[in-house]
């Protein structure tokens, strides 16, 4: 199974196969519902779905949040600096955090802790050269075309 077949799986909710590699793996194997609305709320986010302003804006975000170099370190070729949950509410503000908390059906703290895991992760895996892409990522569409060379 391809890395796209992955991703466009977890958008329509279907699960994906344990061990087929890429952004599977960034759930844990299996995606279930709530991870594939996790997944989907993450691509929203690095493609600009009122968040921010996609790649570019997350990154503006962290930085005014004092959080730059954990986030410089997503993009880098480097290890990946961790984040908490509570330094993502720092980013996107506790009214964000409590609405994509709602929208997910999950408190806040535990969209939190989803989030401080999957978002690094995907950052790193979308910036393969340790660089911005020139233009930002794109549309969701040109993001799932970038994760299906990834």
């Amino acid at each position: 199974m391809g890395l796209l077949d992955i991703v466009t799986g977890a958008l329509a909710g279907r699960p994906t196969e344990g061990g087929a590699g890429g952004l599977g793996e960034l759930l844990g194997g299996q995606m279930q519902g709530g991870q594939a609305d996790l997944l989907k709320l993450v691509l929203g986010m690095l493609a600009g779905d009122g968040h921010g302003g996609g790649l570019a804006g997350l990154v503006r975000n962290f930085q005014q949040a004092g959080l730059g170099e954990q986030v410089n370190s997503w993009i880098g070729s480097g290890q990946n600096l961790p984040v908490s949950g509570e330094q993502l509410g720092k980013v996107f503000g506790s009214e964000q955090m409590s609405q994509m908390a709602e929208r997910m059906g999950l408190s806040t703290g535990d969209l939190g802790a989803q989030l401080s895991q999957l978002l690094p992760q995907a950052v790193d895996h979308l910036t393969p050269d340790g660089q911005m892409p020139d233009g930002g990522l794109g549309s969701l569409g040109e993001l799932l075309s970038r994760l299906a060379r990834g």
